[in-house]
Parts: structure tokens; sequence; C-alpha cells
């Protein structure tokens, strides 16, 4: 199945694209300036000229803090953006998977978070994401979002590449230890997604809706971090002697972010029948992938 991946240049597109043969997938990888998704027409020229028989956009603004400032083009990449690929896509007649994130809640719960939780972002980035799904749940009837979180990969900026690289750099680090969540391999996420794939493929029934996806067990960036930092030292000597956990008040940020924000995944797991690693497992992959790819400078 021909299947165009908007976003094709980020974490999650190379993970995309690096897997789908092995689902029987012909991945037609789009990004800027090839394809430019907060243009109606730009969409709908990418998509008659692939022809595809599916869309995953991982198309997205992630700069969290910059958004704060910058409110207008994360809105219209992060809002309106996946709206024209639903209208698009609707039009064509073609389903649309769209990945989302859990920084649509506010952190307040005390369990994980379900599909049907209501959303209460605290941030414009947030804000911005909360919209592009309205906008597909309304433009898109054949639709499957995907709300992810902590997302990181062996490719691509993320929070556990800049530990290895300031680990590398520094004695310590002071690392956020209040913040909980699910840390979420790239790997992973891109396989549940050529996972329901097949399913639209395959032409199955589908169940159509908003799904959450993120590593098994729950942490903070301090756990994360510390985590990390164990499975490269296995790799490579590292400088680093303490990572010391601090309050998120001592590490002020342009963005609110949720003080928890873990996800429930077991409508993706009984629906689509994936299964979800431990978030400890994933990481030791991934960090066994990324010195694999750095081998001569021993750096990510």
């Amino acid at each position: 199945m021909k299947v165009l991946i908007t976003g094709g240049e980020g974490q999650l597109g190379l993970e995309l694209r690096r897997q789908a043969a092995e689902f029987n997938m012909q991945a037609v990888s789009r990004d800027l300036p090839d394809i430019d998704i907060t243009q109606p027409a730009s969409v709908a020229r990418n998509l008659e000229k692939t022809a595809p028989r599916l869309v995953v956009n991982a198309a997205a603004y992630t700069q969290v803090d910059k958004a704060e400032s910058d409110a207008g083009t994360a809105m219209a990449v992060n809002g309106d953006g996946p709206g024209h690929l639903a209208t698009a896509c609707s039009r064509a007649g073609i389903p649309l998977i769209h990945i989302s994130t859990d920084f649509v809640f506010d952190g307040t719960s005390r369990r994980p978070y379900r599909e049907t939780d209501p959303v209460a972002p605290l941030g414009i980035y947030g804000q911005s994401k909360a919209k592009g799904e309205a906008a597909v749940r309304e433009g898109a009837p054949q639709h499957i979002i995907i709300r992810t979180a902590w997302l990181y990969g062996a490719r691509g900026h993320n929070f556990v590449k800049t530990m290895l690289r300031l680990a590398a750099e520094r004695d310590e680090l002071k690392v956020v230890a209040d913040q909980h969540g699910s840390p979420t391999s790239a790997a992973d996420l891109a396989r549940a997604v050529w996972v329901i794939s097949r399913h639209i493929a395959d032409k199955g029934r589908v169940s159509w809706g908003t799904y959450h996806f993120c590593g098994t067990g729950i942490t903070t960036w301090h756990g994360l971090a510390e985590e990390a930092l164990d499975l490269a030292a296995r790799h490579t000597p590292l400088k680093i002697r303490r990572i010391s956990p601090i309050p998120a008040s001592e590490y002020p940020t342009a963005a609110r972010r949720p003080a928890y924000s873990a996800l429930d995944c077991t409508k993706i797991r009984h629906t689509f029948g994936i299964a979800i690693p431990p978030w400890q497992e994933s990481l030791a992959a991934v960090i066994e992938r990324i010195y694999k790819l750095a081998p001569t400078s021993g750096n990510p």
C-alpha cells in the first residue's frame, strides 16, 4: 500500500521510512519545502501527485517554548495544517493517521489519561495540537489520532540525545524530577502506526477515532536521564559524575508543562493488538542504535 508521510525528515518520519518495507508499505516521504501543510494548495497538489491510499501526518511544530512567542506559526502548522490534510483526504476518500501529544492535558490527573478525558492545554503548543485534533475529527471521517508523549529516537533532536551529549561534556547535570510521564521510542510509535496501517490496508473493520500510545511505565525526566546515562556508560566513557534532581520551579521555561501526563494505552492494545514494551527496554534499544550510528566519535 502506498502511504504518504508528511514530516518525513522528523524523528518519527525517519523511523516510519526505516520500517516501511517490513510492513509491506510503499512510503512516500514529504517535508518542507516539498509540502507545506499550512497551504491547502500544497496539500492538494501532493495528494494528487502521489495518489496514496493512506496519509500519515508526522509534521508538527514541536518547539514548545518558542511557541509561546510564535503562536501564529504553531497554530498554522499544528492547528490549521491537520485540517487541510483532513479536508483533502476526505475529498479523495483517503484515511488519515494524525500524531498528537500528551500536552493537550493540564497534568492535574492522578491516573493515566484516557482518550475520553477532557483536554485542557496549558500553553500555545498544547492549544495548537488540540486545535489540530478537532480539525481532523471534523474534516476526515476516516481518521486515527494517536496521542503520544516524551518522544525520543536514535535520529533527530530529543531529550535523550541532549542528555548523552551533555553527559560527555559536564561533571553534573540538574534535571527536573517532579514532572511525570511515559517516555516513548519513535521506533515503537512507528511500529504502532504501521500495525494500524496494515489493518486499514487489509480492509477489515477499522475503529476510527482517538488512541493513546506511549512507553509502558511512568518516570520523571530525572529518572529518564539516569537510565539513559547508565545505559550510555556501557557504550562509551562519560564525564558526568552526578545527575541532581531539581523541581520544575528551578528550571523556568517560557511554556508551562503538565506535571503529570502519563497516558492510558489500554484502548490501542485491545483494538489493534499492539504490544508496548517497558520504556526501559525500548530506551536500551535506542541507546544501542545511537552509538552504532556514531561508532567513531563515541558521541551521539
